[in-house]
This record gives structure tokens, sequence and C-alpha cells, in this order.
């Protein structure tokens, strides 16, 4: 599983005219599922995600998280995070997980987020989505479960 993840001032998304998601400040979350990911894989981002130290505490160091913070998580599902662009100039999404097993580690790290007391928003699984954000910083962090030793 790969994420992009962006502390933001505000993010919200919005499916057909209609807002479905929407936070003030927190993390922005961008989730791709690869083949062959597993729960092992969502619990190991959700834990990266909610601790990672990106805010910053009273002397202005990035030392606090978000849970921290009392902020929010907008998470969207984004198959492209796996898109392969090593030849010609089309993407190539085969390492991107059925969108089954993709929906259902989705909802597993959305779940278990929540599980921690963290206000979480989220997109529609394979919707076409309008994401806004305000990138507070700006402070980006990519995670990848498999290079976690």
């Amino acid at each position: 599983m790969r994420t992009i993840i962006q502390r933001v001032s505000q993010a919200s998304v919005v499916v057909a005219q209609e807002t479905v998601g929407a936070i003030d400040q927190g993390l922005m979350v961008l989730l791709g599922v690869a083949q062959g990911d597993s729960s092992k894989d969502a619990a190991y981002l959700v834990d990266k995600t909610a601790g990672l130290r990106i805010f910053e505490d009273n002397d202005g160091k990035m030392n606090r998280s978000v849970e921290d913070i009392d902020g929010s998580i907008l998470v969207v599902s984004q198959f492209t995070l796996l898109g392969d662009c090593r030849k010609g100039r089309r993407p190539g999404f085969t390492d991107a997980a059925p969108p089954e097993l993709a929906d259902t580690l989705y909802q597993e790290y959305v779940d278990a987020l929540r599980s921690r007391g963290i206000t979480v928003a989220t997109g529609v699984f394979r919707a076409n989505m309008q994401v806004a954000l305000v990138n507070d910083g700006p402070v980006t962090i990519m995670l990848d479960s498999r290079k976690q030793f």
C-alpha cells in the first residue's frame, strides 16, 4: 500500500457536484492498494499515518501528530499511485489491486483510523472525484508499506 500524505489547513472531496467529505486542520491522504497487499499493510500505514509527527509544536518544530493536535483525516482511494511509468508515456496499472481487495483494505484503513478516535472523512471508492486542499507548509510525505524495513 502506498500513501501520499499532505498536512492541510483544509481539504474536501466532491462527487457529482456534492461535497462528500471535508476537513479542517489535519491530513489529506491519497491511498493506493497494490496486488498482494494485506491487512498487515493497512495496519502498518494506519500506525504511521496517525503517529506521523509533521505538525509544529510550540517551538516551531515538527513534533506533533494528527492525534496530538486533535486533527482530522480525509482519505481518498487513488489507484494511480501504483502507476508504472518506466516504459512509454502511458502508465500501466497492473500493480494495482483488483477493486474488491482495494475497497476492503481501504475500508480497513479508514475504520482503523476511526477506532483510534480520529475524525475521518472519505471520498467515494471508484468515483470520479474532485479533490481540493490547502497544503500547509507545504508538507507532503510518501509512505509505502513495502518499504518498512
